[in-house]
């Protein structure tokens, strides 16, 4: 069986590095805000090329945290894009705040920057971008409308730790980043742990006290914060795999080069690529088969996942929003087919899975 991800294969390789990392912390009997989460948080902002970033539980939590320390609330609009993972949607939703959805480039499956302008009202105070899968969004024009309207950029970096935009990285290209390190991203925890990241100063400050229960000082609350911390044991770990990120993006996109150039099926619709932007957190082809697909592929070895098959406005717990209607996210839920792509995949599980799903025999013939 070739796995969608191998995360034992993927950790092993540093083995001892994390072996000697969990010593060192153990022996230290210091696990919470200490030395690792100093260390990483400083090399991690000089990584994305920003001036500080705070180590907290999650990648959700990181979300709420900047809307929590931009101070927005009571049915305050963010914008978002409608095919996000839920996680971007809850961040707001917990805020006391309204998601506005905004429907994706069905080329990028990022929001469409078009989109964006017709959806402003008084009420609405940010732009949620979401680089999903990896690929960097397009910013030009959504930078140029935040500022034409006085909104703050936040993005959700969950999925796209390296990738590059007009020579910066993202975390760098709005005003408040998150980024998750949940153990399946391309930098990964061996647990959960998240991060935000900015150039503002005073609202990095900000989110390391509302990260620990609000407290600037030891038993001084300014105010009323949650408990969302990276331990040291993670944040030690994620500095040693910090150093192997850029080669293992690379290996990423050589992997994603060979599908691309070799997958050749005209009922296959193949992701959008442009080099540095993208490193591939997932490499998702679209097909109106596909549940048919997956099974095949399942039944000749090779597993596969489905990023994601309910969008946020039809989930059960978005009652409200259950009516709306958005064609494109919904067309891109039901193709969606995230094949296997990490920098431990050999060349013969590569080859192996290009011919399977080259040999798939459709049934039914569609035009896309």
């Amino acid at each position: 069986m070739i796995n969608f991800l191998d995360l034992q294969k993927i950790n092993l390789r540093f083995k001892e590095e994390i072996e000697n990392k969990f010593r060192e912390v153990l022996q230290s009997g210091w696990f919470l805000l200490g030395e690792q989460n100093k260390i990483f948080e400083e090399n991690f902002s000089a990584y994305c090329g920003v001036k500080g970033c705070v180590g907290v539980a999650n990648g959700l939590d990181a979300l709420r945290l900047i809307i929590k320390a931009y101070g927005f609330g009571n049915e305050d609009e963010i914008i978002v894009p409608a095919n996000t993972y839920i996680a971007s949607v809850l961040a707001i939703t917990d805020n006391g705040c309204k998601p506005i959805f905004v429907e994706p480039d069905i080329n990028t499956y990022n929001i469409n920057p078009d989109l964006i302008e017709e959806k402003i009202t008084s009420k609405t105070k940010a732009i949620m971008v979401v680089h999903l899968y990896g690929l960097a969004t397009d910013m030009s024009k959504i930078q140029k409308i935040a500022k034409k309207y006085n909104l703050k950029i936040i993005e959700d970096c969950a999925q796209a730790h390296g990738a590059v935009y007009n020579d910066k990285r993202v975390g760098n290209l709005g005003d408040a980043a998150a980024f998750s390190f949940y153990p399946g991203k391309n930098l990964g925890a061996l647990g959960d742990g998240g991060c935000v990241v900015s150039n503002d100063e005073e609202l990095i400050l900000k989110i390391r006290a509302l990260a620990n229960y609000g407290s600037h000082k030891k038993y001084e609350n300014l105010y009323t914060g949650l408990n969302s911390r990276l331990d040291e044991i993670q944040a030690g770990i994620l500095d040693i795999k910090l150093k192997y990120l850029d080669e293992d993006n690379q290996k990423r996109r050589k992997i994603a080069k060979y599908y691309l150039e070799n997958i050749k099926h005209k009922d296959i619709i193949l992701p959008f690529y442009k080099e540095e932007n993208h490193v591939w957190h997932l490499f998702v082809i679209r097909t109106k088969n596909r549940n048919d697909l997956q099974e095949y592929l399942m039944k000749n070895g090779v597993q596969t996942l489905i990023h994601y098959p309910i969008p946020p406005h039809k989930q059960e717990c978005y009652k409200e929003y259950n009516h709306l209607d958005f064609p494109i996210t919904e067309q891109i839920h039901n193709e969606v087919l995230s094949l296997p792509i990490s920098p431990v995949m050999t060349q013969d599980e590569i080859s192996k899975t290009t011919k399977i799903i080259n040999s798939w025999k459709n049934n039914v013939s569609y035009n896309f």
